[in-house]
């Protein structure tokens, strides 16, 4: 009697062991390998961030900001490092993971002078009295994605400074026109209003 059920029970673990694995596994579906690529996890930097494949993205200028026609030179930025009050918890006061760059807005000659002129008048509160412009980043706790953050805010300023200037259409025009002479109507009724004012405070002398 026990040796049968001694048989059976071993009939039964190879039985298990001679199974294929199930159709749709967990954890199988979640590292599954495509044939003819690489083994990627769905952890992977190119799944986690699909738009920054490539060795070379992090410091390409977007195609949209045709005045600068290069990459941006990392050797005319002042790039350093200090701590952090973002994300971390207790990495950040270890870590020198905030980035910050900044460079010389006047002379950057790989900026046209158009857009260099239009970013010193949209991000003049950015600009030290040295006439640096100075960005910084502590979004992650890691040192690298920050950098990487701060070379995507130069490209951002480029590209929307090299946009060029919106036609207001006729009804913008007409609403802007508007509110011009309404102002200005406001503006001569509390001058009279004061002018008023001023003259009955007036005292006649016989």
């Amino acid at each position: 009697m026990a040796a049968a059920r001694g048989l059976r029970w071993g009939l039964n673990r190879a039985g298990a062991w001679l199974l294929p694995p199930p159709a749709h596994c967990a954890r199988r579906e979640l590292h599954k390998k495509v044939d003819g690529t690489e083994f990627q996890s769905i952890y992977s930097l190119d799944k986690l961030y699909p738009e920054s494949r490539g060795v070379d993205t992090a410091w390409r200028v977007p195609d949209g900001a045709k005045q600068a026609n290069y990459d941006i030179p990392l050797d005319r930025l002042t790039i350093s490092y200090c701590r952090s009050s973002g994300p971390g918890g207790q990495n950040v006061n270890k870590v020198n993971s905030k980035a910050e760059i900044r460079f010389h807005l006047a002379t950057a000659d790989w900026i046209a002078e158009p857009v260099r002129q239009k970013i010193a008048v949209t991000h003049k509160n950015k600009i030290n009295k040295s006439g640096e412009l100075i960005l910084t980043s502590e979004r992650s706790r890691y040192q690298l994605r920050n950098l990487a953050d701060c070379l995507q805010k130069i490209r951002d300023m480029i590209a929307e400074a090299s946009q060029p200037a919106k036609e207001p259409s006729k009804e913008d025009a007409a609403l802007w026109r508007i509110r011009i002479e309404n102002t200005n109507r406001e503006r001569l009724r509390k001058k009279r209003i004061s002018s008023a004012v001023k003259t009955s405070r007036r005292v006649e002398v016989d």
